[in-house]
């Protein structure tokens, strides 16, 4: 390097290392803070993948709408825990002490969700289920949360409306017995319908992946039953509408939320036209600017490709577990754990997709129920009932 010999050269020097290190400064000033990251433990492969990909869209065009909160970039990280409780729980391990996330959406479905839940409450990070609907979920706990209704106003709803609507006094009830969801369901709808002066005539009993049937079938074809209720997932949904029109039972199909994917048309066909089903949402229902927009932003991304089946409550509900948890980080003014749990649980009003939206110290929402049927290959809209 030559030897600067005068002093104008000398302070040339100083005044480009000065610059250039300004420069470095500033840049470092100016950069913008560390994304906010936030888990997604969702059911991408497995028994219920169809569940996880729909709340997985919902929830990527809901960050879309609302990208920020607490003035940072919001960073989605997707695990997958394959339709499995113990991979949920080990998700929920790898977001918290790997990831490094505030908060957890998901779990997707009951026995998942009561798998993480635990670990939510041990690590004080909020969990915020947008579907799943046992109510055994949030009891006792102070960081589990969900943005839809719980199985008792469900099944309670699915009763009244055999009972009064339908006019159906007598009823059977198959359930997928290896599934908490489906079990408490039939209970629900069980103690309702008896309540109110109904007879269950007969329970029969499957498990998840179960392909025939025909000796529950057969058992609930001899007796005098007027409507079968399946408080199952829409494999099974799709699989018992199958071997029902096969063996000649033509009951009316009674269902829960669980039933509300593309796969229950897909698998039941022709079977499983006029089931009916509580569920979160319809588009037909949708009726806040919020709603508006998510639609006009799911026909968007429909119509160029990016998405293939129809909208349903499991993307919806998806959208509304992540407003929820935008707006409760911008209200905290806070990612702790502590501030975020208690700025969720005092939720109040909040538009979401599905309506409005209440969250209360018990983590639950209230919500209302839309009863939706199967006709002419698609869901169609019934009617809403309140809470």
């Amino acid at each position: 390097m030559p030897r600067l010999h005068s002093a104008g050269a000398r302070a040339l020097l100083w005044a480009v290392i000065a610059l250039a290190l300004g420069a470095g400064w500033s840049a470092t000033s100016a950069a913008e803070p560390a994304p906010l990251k936030v888990g997604v433990n969702l059911p991408m492969t497995g028994a219920v993948s169809a569940y996880g990909q729909m709340i997985w869209a919902g929830i990527q065009l809901a960050q879309e709408m609302r990208p920020t909160a607490l003035g940072r970039t919001v960073q989605l990280v997707l695990v997958d825990n394959k339709s499995d409780a113990a991979e949920a729980a080990n998700a929920m391990n790898r977001l918290v002490d790997k990831e490094g996330v505030v908060a957890v959406l998901g779990p997707a479905t009951s026995t998942r969700a009561l798998a993480a839940a635990a670990i939510a409450e041990q690590r004080q990070v909020p969990m915020i289920t947008p579907t799943a609907t046992n109510p055994t979920i949030t009891q006792g706990r102070r960081y589990a949360f969900r943005v839809c209704f719980i199985d008792p106003f469900q099944g309670q709803v699915a009763a009244r409306y055999a009972y009064h609507n339908l006019k159906f006094r007598k009823a059977a009830i198959l359930t997928d017995a290896s599934q908490d969801y489906a079990v408490a369901l039939a209970a629900y709808f069980k103690r309702e319908f008896q309540k109110l002066g109904g007879v269950v005539v007969v329970e029969a009993k499957c498990n998840t992946n179960d392909q025939d049937f025909s000796a529950q079938l057969g058992t609930i074809k001899a007796t005098d039953a007027e409507i079968l209720y399946l408080p199952n997932y829409y494999t099974e949904d799709a699989l018992v509408a199958r071997q029902c029109r096969e063996l000649g039972l033509n009951l009316p199909i009674l269902s829960g939320d669980g039933a509300q994917a593309p796969e229950l048309l897909k698998i039941g066909g022709s079977a499983v036209e006029g089931l009916t089903f509580t569920a979160h949402f319809h588009r037909d229902a949708a009726t806040s600017p919020t709603a508006a927009g998510f639609l006009a932003l799911y026909d968007r991304r429909r119509q160029a490709g990016n998405l293939k089946e129809d909208l349903t409550g499991f993307h919806s509900l998806g959208a509304d577990a992540y407003l929820a948890l935008v707006d409760a980080l911008n209200r905290a003014g806070s990612s702790e754990g502590p501030k975020l749990r208690q700025a969720l649980a005092s939720t109040q009003g909040l538009v979401g997709v599905t309506g409005a939206l209440n969250i209360g110290p018990d983590g639950n929402a209230v919500k209302s129920v839309a009863m939706l049927r199967v006709k002419n290959g698609q869901f169609e809209f019934v009617t809403t009932i309140e809470p």
